[in-house]
């Protein structure tokens, strides 16, 4: 038997959340990087047959060949998934951010993409407002339904914000229990953009090991993973864990069948180790 060919416990049904310009989104995705070729187009199609519809990349991952061989094959119609690719800082331009969405789309074999995003500000580099105004000019022009960025903080948010006056439909942050970016989620909610969530259950934090997520975990009858993702899912954030084995990948997404109290929330608040934690993107080491 196949990889693939896996027979699924029951394919989830995933809840979507609406976006700013009229798309919505699933509340729950895969997150493909570090996954390449063979690996990643497997993981995606099986992905897709538990019940996956939300796929993240980047051309920086080096992967959108192998996601879109993996949704193109996976046997459902393209307007049932939600398919999102980020572009880097060599694109920053209005005609930069035209050409990296059609390299985009030739790399992944598709007609179009459901978001299209700025994977860093740089601000060293100081044109991610004109990257910005390039995923405009795309909405603009109906080629894609809905933009966002990535790693932003909510300086650069307003800094794009008032020279387009239009607002982005997510951005994509470092976020888990452990980091719980309170501020910027306050500023996101203000301006009704939605946050999603990358490294969601911790990246070689040892999250999935501590003894307040172990306990609910044990008293749910659920994984620890399963509680780190419930976590972000109670709070309207969407989370695009990696994962490439079939256990992995229906675990993940098996997150709409229980609910965490108000207890466990306070006791998960508790380990936020603060803003400090994150990945800053006004660093010249952090961004491509």
């Amino acid at each position: 038997m196949t990889f693939e060919n896996l027979p699924i416990t029951q394919a989830v049904a995933v809840p979507r959340l609406e976006l700013l310009h009229g798309h919505s989104v699933p509340r729950l995705g895969l997150g493909t990087w570090p996954l390449l070729d063979d690996e990643c187009e497997t993981a995606v199609r099986y992905a897709v047959r538990a019940g996956y519809r939300l796929f993240d990349t980047a051309f920086q991952y080096r992967n959108e060949k192998a996601v879109g061989r993996g949704v193109r094959t996976a046997g459902v119609p393209r307007e049932d998934l939600f398919i999102a690719s980020k572009f880097n800082k060599e694109s920053h331009s209005v005609d930069g951010v035209q050409r990296a969405y059609d390299e985009s789309l030739g790399r992944m074999g598709l007609d179009y993409l459901d978001m299209f995003m700025c994977h860093w500000p740089v601000p060293a580099q100081g044109k991610y407002v004109e990257a910005w105004k390039g995923l405009v000019k795309l909405l603009e022009e109906g080629r894609v339904k809905a933009i966002g960025v990535s790693n932003f903080k909510p300086g650069h948010l307003a800094a794009i914000i008032e020279a387009t006056g239009v607002v982005p439909d997510v951005n994509q942050i470092q976020l888990s229990p452990d980091l719980a970016r309170l501020h910027p989620r306050d500023v996101h909610r203000e301006l009704g953009i939605l946050t999603e969530a990358w490294s969601p259950i911790g990246r070689a934090s040892g999250l999935r090991e501590n003894p307040v997520v172990l306990a609910i975990a044990e008293r749910l009858g659920k994984t620890p993973s399963q509680v780190l993702l419930r976590w972000h899912v109670q709070q309207d954030l969407v989370p695009i864990p990696q994962a490439a084995k079939p256990v992995w990948l229906e675990e993940n997404i098996s997150v709409f069948d229980f609910e965490l109290t108000p207890a466990d929330m306070e006791a998960l608040a508790v380990l936020d180790r603060g803003e400090a934690a994150a990945r800053d993107s006004d660093s010249p080491e952090n961004g491509h």
